[in-house]
């Protein structure tokens, strides 16, 4: 007998929220209080901490604060332990962290109506959710990033991931957070590197979208580098906002599709993270990943002499090294077999975004290898220069 198939359709809706602040932690902050009890009313919750050993060093008394915060709420919720972990790219490489973390939800019975909270940049708020995504098939998760990269573009998405087999983001997870809380009192401590290299995914959503914040971006440039809060609070808000409506309003949250448009500038930003054990930032390889998409999108005609040169010279104000990490042939090829590895991870046709004007997306499917080495050249000879 010929059974028919079944079938059967569902749709889920998720909703999370970012929310800024100064301070969290402080006694009289009631905004992650009224998070908690908002979720749950009739028991504490119970709370597990990741930290970023970054963050601990910067902020020594960070644990001691959160632990007090906790007991002075303890109506709402209940501390049950914490952990730092290293930061940076490298604690995505490998299972220490991973188990670290998983271990610690174990131990401290954290269940999915309870909260693993992440503390940290963006490497570690990626670990630390992919960990969560996987305990008990998902338990909740809160994000707080303390960089302008993990607060502006990583922590504000629905993605999760670690590296393997010397692919970046080879694991990962779509698992939206239950909420990120923005709060600009970690921005004081950053080392220059990182309170620049955040910037760089701002200049990457604004060329794709908007040319107004681009226009901002450039008119600011000297202001953002040198650490001028408003105008980073502004740069941070404005870029967040455009991530988030893309992921809810982009028709493809989950990235089924073979097109990201919010990559731009990526498929040679990974590889070259890669290529320089991690040593670059993201945001830094990112600068330069767009600043090598931008030249060859002028080489191909699609943007003026003009718009190119007016994009590297603000990212130079910023402050950004555009030169690439690659000189001799045998570097240059294995940065351009960063192309196809890109295609390999979305799958389906190579989809690579440039851009047609500021604030004009284009999407190609074919890169033209001989003028892309031109582009490297052209980029490497121009920065060599200055």
């Amino acid at each position: 007998m010929q059974l028919p198939s079944i079938k059967q359709s569902f749709k889920v809706a998720y909703e999370y929220q970012l929310y800024f602040t100064t301070g969290l932690f402080n006694r009289e902050n009631t905004l992650f209080t009224k998070l908690i009890s908002d979720y749950k009313t009739f028991e504490p919750v119970k709370l597990f901490f990741v930290i970023d050993n970054g963050v601990e060093n910067h902020h020594p008394g960070l644990v001691a604060q959160i632990e007090a915060y906790c007991k002075a709420n303890a109506n709402v919720m209940k501390f049950t332990n914490s952990i730092v972990v290293p930061g940076g790219e490298q604690v995505k490489n490998g299972n220490e962290s991973i188990d670290a973390v998983l271990h610690g939800i174990n131990t401290n019975k954290i269940c999915r109506h309870s909260f693993v909270i992440a503390i940290g940049g963006g490497a570690v708020i990626d670990m630390v959710g992919y960990a969560a995504a996987i305990a008990h098939r998902g338990v909740k998760l809160i994000r707080i990033p303390t960089t302008v990269l993990s607060q502006n573009d990583s922590a504000v998405g629905v993605k999760n991931s670690v590296n393997a087999f010397k692919k970046k983001n080879f694991l990962g997870t779509f698992a939206p957070p239950f909420a990120i809380i923005n709060d600009s009192s970690f921005l004081k401590t950053l080392e220059q590197r990182d309170w620049i290299s955040g910037i760089s995914e701002a200049i990457k959503v604004a060329l794709i979208k908007d040319k107004s914040f681009f226009k901002y971006i450039a008119e600011h440039a000297v202001a953002l580098k040198n650490r001028d809060m408003e105008s980073m609070q502004y740069v941070i808000y404005k870029c967040a906002e455009m991530h988030m409506e893309h992921i809810a309003q982009g028709g493809d949250p989950f990235e089924s599709g073979s097109s990201r448009p919010l990559d731009f500038g990526h498929w040679a930003a990974h590889k070259m993270e890669f290529m320089t054990n991690y040593e670059l930032r993201h945001g830094e390889a990112v600068a330069k990943g767009i600043a090598l998409d931008v030249t060859y999108t002028r080489l191909t005609g699609l943007i003026s002499e003009e718009d190119l040169q007016h994009i590297l010279d603000v990212m130079i104000a910023i402050g950004f090294d555009l030169s690439l990490p690659v000189k001799s042939s045998n570097e240059i090829e294995s940065l351009l077999r960063g192309i196809e590895e890109f295609r390999e991870h979305l799958g389906g046709e190579l989809t690579i975004t440039l851009i047609a004007g500021l604030g004009i997306k284009h999407d190609v499917h074919t890169i033209d290898v001989a003028l892309m080495k031109q582009a490297i050249e052209k980029l490497n000879h121009q920065f060599a220069l200055n």
